[in-house]
């Protein structure tokens, strides 16, 4: 399946300035299967070693950690000679080994002819932790999400459709109605499968729901169980009470984080390391609130009012135990879970796609669902799960800030007036 990161990892491999990469991102987002298959397309030979499946391999670290030393010994463990610029090493795992981690910085001063990639799950949670030396300033660093909308489009092999998207994103010309209709169908699809490969591959091959769910509640499984593995053990109930309560407060009208819903006088001290685990492991996604739509963002962020959205939208159904064919069909069963769903689901592709994503909230009490910094302009974001696009709290905003435009994303067809250029839910890759 055809990956955004396979761009950026040539572009890596081709730069003069190149570092040793650390890729990052929460469990089967597709950071092995990408690493090796770049691996195989554009070198000699991969040379690969995880520290989960072959624990041994730590000692050779422990032993010693500069590349003259390392290189013929992993040549000797991998079975084949290690070349300059023609091999690829990978280290997979790595928050296994903090001394692997280390190993990058010698790399990058003292040999910076060979190509070093090294890929995580658990990356932000265990270089968190006090004992390990992170090689600051050593490093490129990438972190891999779940496939997004048009990477799924192309994995069904839907290249025209997501070329005519474009076309009308740019043009703001509406799309022919059945292609309009076809978009909407994948969209929803892709709301159930969400964008974890190897659930999307599975959905292709068979479009059995039943298996999907049991390959969603297995990755589900795996991160509950890396919140008992790689955390304190008084913190271990915390985080699982607050990644439980994520769906709760979604369904939500106000989908501000509220930290009363996960238990009864419940506190923000009590809690904040919880969330900063999930977050650190890439599991959830947390968006604060901007005070003052102003350039840089970050300076006008309130620290104590936030979101936060399950990172793949497929994991969201599948933890809320959603029908698919409620979702398929806009079941009004629903209704109550359609806004946060979708806000989730554009939150995703934004995050997917660069964006440090915010929300705007007034002193009122109107509210913008994303603030966004788009080619140099700050950019309002309006979600509407139907057609339905009247927005109150939108027009306040607009009237107070006066943006060059502003997005609106719903199930209508594109256009552009007055200011407000309507864009499919389906085309939120496009922002």
């Amino acid at each position: 399946m055809e990956r955004k990161i396979n761009k950026y990892l040539l572009e890596w491999k081709n730069s003069p300035y190149r570092k040793p990469l650390i890729l990052q991102g929460a469990r089967q987002t597709g950071k092995t299967y990408s690493i090796l298959a770049f691996g195989r397309e554009q070198y000699e030979n991969v040379a690969y070693f995880n520290f989960e499946t072959n624990p041994g391999l730590k000692k050779t670290f422990d032993e010693n950690i500069e590349p003259a030393y390392l290189i013929p010994i992993l040549s000797r463990i991998s079975g084949q000679t290690i070349i300059k610029e023609k091999t690829l090493i990978v280290f997979d795992e790595v928050q296994l080994c903090e001394r692997a981690l280390t190993s990058l910085k010698y790399f990058c001063e003292l040999s910076p002819e060979y190509h070093v990639i090294v890929a995580g799950s658990l990356l932000g949670v265990a270089v968190n932790r006090e004992s390990f030396s992170f090689p600051v300033g050593k490093v490129d660093i990438k972190t891999l999400y779940p496939m997004d909308l048009e990477e799924f489009l192309l994995a069904l092999g839907e290249r025209e459709l997501v070329d005519k998207i474009r076309e009308c994103f740019e043009t703001d010309a509406p799309m022919p109605f059945a292609l309009h209709e076809a978009a909407l169908s994948y969209y929803r699809q892709y709301l159930v499968v969400g964008g974890m490969p190897e659930c999307v591959e599975k959905y292709i091959i068979t479009k059995d729901f039943i298996l999907l769910r049991h390959m969603q509640a297995s990755i589900l499984a795996s991160y509950l169980n890396d919140m008992s593995k790689y955390n304190k053990e008084n913190e271990i109930k915390k985080t699982r009470l607050v990644y439980d309560n994520i769906t709760v407060q979604l369904s939500k009208k106000n989908t501000r984080f509220q930290y009363k819903l996960i238990k009864s006088g419940a506190r923000a001290a009590e809690f904040e390391n919880a969330i900063e685990w999930l977050v650190l492991s890439g599991i959830v996604t947390r968006i604060h609130r901007v005070e003052h739509p102003t350039k840089p963002l970050e300076n006008y962020r309130d620290i104590d009012a936030f979101k936060i959205y399950v990172s793949d939208v497929g994991l969201l159904c599948a933890k809320k135990d959603v029908v698919a064919e409620d979702v398929l069909y806009q079941s009004d069963d629903l209704d109550d879970y359609k806004g946060g769903m979708t806000e989730n689901y554009v939150c995703s592709q934004l995050i997917a796609n660069g964006y440090a994503c915010y929300y705007w909230m007034s002193e009122r009490g109107a509210e913008v669902d994303f603030v966004i910094q788009r080619k140099g302009k700050i950019i309002p974001i309006e979600v509407k799960a139907a057609e339905n696009t009247k927005a109150k709290s939108f027009a306040v905003y607009i009237e107070s800030y006066k943006p060059e435009y502003a997005v609106k994303l719903t199930a209508k067809n594109f256009s552009f007036t007055d200011g407000k250029k309507s864009v499919p839910l389906y085309a939120a890759f496009c922002l």
